[in-house]
This record gives structure tokens, C-alpha cells and sequence, in this order.
């Protein structure tokens, strides 16, 4: 579903908008079955307390970075109308995909409760511009229903924030809890907020319960104070060889990989790519060498 215009003015005046039924029905499915490649099924997960311990070390032990190994996961990063709203927001075609994880939860494996904190404090060495096109653009995909019970996202709206500092990255526990809201939803629902919105994780509040995103940042490209991850240093990972090939030029470039107008292409680079990568089509790449 194509994010309105209407969605990304709220997260410029609010902080977050909220888009139910984003993802279409056969990629959520496809999806939701190729989680089980990353992470282990919910009732495998509160039958087994050897897979439980994995999962208990910290509130991040269920993240997992990008690229996974199968396709229907990693298309989501790259899926049409994230990249078209990203391209709106960010108010450019040449869009930085900075990161990409996958982050699953399981009721009881720890506390997951935080406090209200900024995310721009990894994610850009200063702080964000609010006046400026220095935007980035951050993302929650909901890959299953998230309810009042399972450890949903709360977010504090920019008006009632607006008193506190930039600079408060992080505030104490309890602050603002009561003017925050929920953010639940169906799965294939999109969440897009920016780094300077206040928000937290919660705990859930039943048993036997999970919770699946994959979360997916956009930026414009080309600044050096920021950013998450440098890909190149996934670039050994078993998974991002099928992954380069499945995608297209357009989509590899969001990862930095060169454009095919780049001066970087020559018939030495065509020739020794697309044997690094084989299967991959480099005909755009021949094209401008």
C-alpha cells in the first residue's frame, strides 16, 4: 500500500504515523514462514528452555542483521512503496538504506520495558536538524499482530514533548508514560517515526506470547555523521551473494552498491563483479562501461 502524503506529513508535525495493510498478503506470508529460517516458532521457543536461554541474555538478543537467508525476508528491505515513501520523506532519490535488522521477542526470555530515550544517539555523531532536509527516516514492519499484550512500541507524540531538550537523549524510568501511545496493529502494518520522536519498548503482558519486526532506515546519501551499518562488512555473509543477485540495480544501490551510470564500471569491473557474483545480470552495468 502506498504511504499518503497525508501518513508523512504526520511524521513531520507528530513524530510517527501508523500504515495498516502495507505489505500485500503474499509477501506477508511469504515472510511470516521464512521467519522460522531466522528465529524459532513460538511454540517451539516456550517448549524448549535450551532455545529459551539464547534469548534471555539481553533485551537485543533477538536481533538479527540483514541479509537473511531467504529471499522472502530480504525483499522487505527493498520492497516498492518503502522505497517510494522514503524517497518522498527524504525528498531524494539517492536514498542511503542504513539499516536493516530483523528483532524478535519472546514473553518471559527478559525485561524488555524501557524508558523513553531518542533513537538519533546511534544513528547520526550529533543530533538531528529539525529546521533542514537532515532527515532519517525509521521503520517498524509488523510481521505479526501486535495487541496490548505483546510488548507493543509506545510513543510520545512531538506535541508533548516539545518542552523537553534535543539533547535528552534518554529520559528517566517512568517519564511521560502517561502521554504516550500505543502503537499495535496487524501484521503488515508499517510503522515509520523519526529519531527525535521519544518512544520505548515494552514488556508483555501475557504468556505464550512473540513479537516479530524488521526494522528498515532510510536517509539521503552522502553524510558522514551518520548512519548504522557499513555493508561491506556483511558483504562475506553467506546470505548477501543470493541476495545482490536476486535484486535489481536500483534496489543494490540503495546498499551503496554502484550504480550502473557509476564511473566505477569498466570491462575489467563488469568482467570481475559478475564473477564474484554469478548469476547476477550485469547488463545495465555493461551498458555505461
Amino acid at each position: 500500500m502506498k504511504v499518503s502524503d497525508v501518513q508523512l506529513s504526520e511524521v513531520r508535525e507528530r513524530g510517527y504515523t501508523l500504515v495498516p495493510d502495507f505489505i500485500d498478503q503474499q509477501t506477508l506470508a511469504a515472510a511470516q514462514e521464512a521467519l522460522w529460517e531466522v528465529f524459532p516458532r513460538p511454540e517451539v521457543y516456550f517448549a524448549d528452555p535450551a532455545v529459551r536461554q539464547q534469548f534471555s541474555k539481553s533485551q537485543f538478543a533477538g536481533l538479527r542483521m540483514f541479509p537473511y537467508p531467504v529471499w522472502a525476508l530480504n525483499r522487505l528491505a527493498v520492497y516498492p512503496d518503502l522505497v517510494d515513501a522514503a524517497t518522498r520523506f527524504c525528498g531524494t532519490g539517492d536514498l542511503d538504506l542504513y539499516k536493516v535488522e530483523l528483532w524478535a521477542k519472546y514473553a518471559g526470555a527478559t525485561d524488555y520495558d524501557q524508558a523513553h530515550h531518542r533513537d538519533y544517539g546511534n544513528h547520526t555523531m550529533v543530533v538531528p536538524k529539525v529546521a533542514s532536509s537532515h532527515v532519517q527516516m525509521t521503520t517498524f514492519i509488523l510481521l505479526r499482530d501486535v495487541t496490548e499484550l505483546d510488548g507493543p512500541t509506545k510513543i510520545v507524540p512531538l506535541d508533548r514533548s516539545k518542552d523537553i531538550p534535543l539533547a535528552r537523549r534518554e529520559l528517566p524510568m517512568g517519564t511521560l508514560f502517561d502521554q504516550e501511545i500505543t502503537v499495535t496493529g496487524k501484521a503488515g502494518t508499517l510503522l515509520i517515526y523519526k529519531t527525535d520522536v521519544l518512544h520505548r519498548g515494552s514488556n508483555f503482558l501475557g504468556a505464550d506470547r512473540s513479537r516479530f519486526v524488521m526494522l528498515v532506515d532510510f536517509q539521503p546519501r552522502g553524510w558522514q555523521w551518520t548512519g548504522k551499518m557499513a555493508w561491506a562488512n556483511h558483504a562475506l555473509s553467506p546470505h548477501w551473494g543470493p541476495t545482490m543477485v536476486s535484486m535489481t540495480p536500483q534496489e543494490r544501490s540503495l546498499f551503496g552498491f554502484p550504480a550502473p551510470d557509476s564511473e566505477y564500471w569498466d570491462d575489467q569491473t563488469v568482467r570481475d563483479v559478475g564473477l564474484r557474483y554469478p548469476g547476477m545480470d550485469m547488463s545495465a552495468y555493461e551498458a555505461n562501461a
